[in-house]
């Protein structure tokens, strides 16, 4: 189903922004935990900048500059500071990320995006760490055009198609998806990870309906 805001198709960034938004909504609704550890670190850094320049503002209207210009050279100082290390988390600890979180088995999943100038292609990188085993990473790049249509609208069935048709933490926690994105013709291009997921989604499922229906026979020859 197409969302019903429209964004320009030809604004990098908004494709780029809109498709971020999305990945939480889609995950979040796997019952996926989300992790705010470094949207929160990076909001106490820009709000801590702020507050220093505020109250530097304050201070300076109410006092004047000659008896508060040692505290605002101090301001000045901390506001550098802060704003330098928000800088730092930006650049080179977030590094793009856009979602941490942890799936309902317990396995760690980060997922970081980025663009390249004026070329319409969204790169993900997907870093998964089970509980008992070592981070396993899968790139993607994809065209924003498989999910956008041509008036702007976001349609998040394709979306979420390619992430559980290409991971395999998220194909086990939405088998539908990803059996249904797969038909057999296609299977030789799926991940085999995503396949055992599908597989073993299959056996319960199978297994279910067997159970129902024995039921359904006792009960008429009752």
């Amino acid at each position: 189903m197409a969302s019903q805001e429209r964004i320009a198709v030809h604004n990098l960034a908004d494709l780029k922004n809109t498709s971020d938004d999305a990945i939480p909504n889609y995950l979040n609704s796997l019952k996926f935990r989300q992790d705010h550890h470094l949207i929160d670190t990076r909001l106490a850094l820009g709000y801590g900048a702020f507050a220093v320049a505020a109250a530097c503002f304050l201070w300076d209207y109410k006092y004047g500059f000659e008896d508060t210009k040692f505290y605002t050279a101090a301001a000045v100082a901390v506001y550098t500071l802060l704003n330098g290390a928000l800088t730092y988390w930006i650049g080179f600890v977030e590094k793009g990320t856009v979602y941490q979180g942890t799936a309902p088995d317990g396995s760690k999943i980060s997922i970081a995006t980025s663009t390249k100038k004026n070329v319409p292609v969204y790169n993900v990188k997907i870093t998964v760490t089970p509980k008992n085993g070592k981070p396993e990473t899968i790139e993607l790049a994809r065209s924003f055009t498989e999910w956008f249509d041509v008036q702007g609208h976001f349609i998040a069935r394709p979306f979420q198609t390619i992430f559980a048709t290409s991971v395999p933490l998220i194909a086990k926690a939405d088998p539908k998806r990803a059996q249904i994105a797969a038909p057999a013709s296609e299977f030789a291009n799926v991940d085999t990870d995503v396949l055992e997921a599908i597989a073993a989604s299959g056996t319960t499922s199978t297994g279910a309906e067997a159970s129902s229906s024995s039921k359904k026979s006792k009960r008429r020859k009752a």
